[in-house]
């Protein structure tokens, strides 16, 4: 498992639910290659509400409901980790909003949950 703790460096990645690679997910592209490439941790998160570069608003809305939908995918690790995977997000993120913010890590570990699957 990989430790961090401190000073790190946070990516968020901003796409569309429909954004695809090969004919799968963007996001689950994004995470896997965050995995394969050991970085400590990878979130995704699906938005409500939103637009971005084409100004169309996308929303949950039941009368609008939206099959594009804004996702999150949010990475953080160290500085030099991050700044090492960037440019697999250039191949990967042709389109959307790709952020990077210092945070600091207050605690890094596994889940406890035995009901959780995937994490030990």
């Amino acid at each position: 498992m990989t430790r961090l703790t401190g000073s790190a460096l946070r990516v968020t990645i901003l796409i569309g639910e429909s954004d695809t690679w090969h004919h799968r997910p963007l996001y689950t592209e994004i995470v896997h290659r965050a995995h394969t490439a050991g970085l400590a941790g990878a979130s995704v998160f699906r938005g409500i509400e939103g637009y971005g570069g084409s100004s169309l608003i996308h929303t949950a809305r039941l009368l609008s409901l939206s099959e594009d939908l804004p996702i999150a995918v949010v990475i953080v690790d160290t500085e030099d980790r991050v700044r090492a995977f960037l440019p697999k997000l250039d191949e990967l993120v042709t389109g959307g909003l790709v952020i990077l913010d210092d945070c600091e890590v207050i605690r890094y570990a596994a889940c406890e949950n035995p009901g959780r699957k995937g994490e030990k």
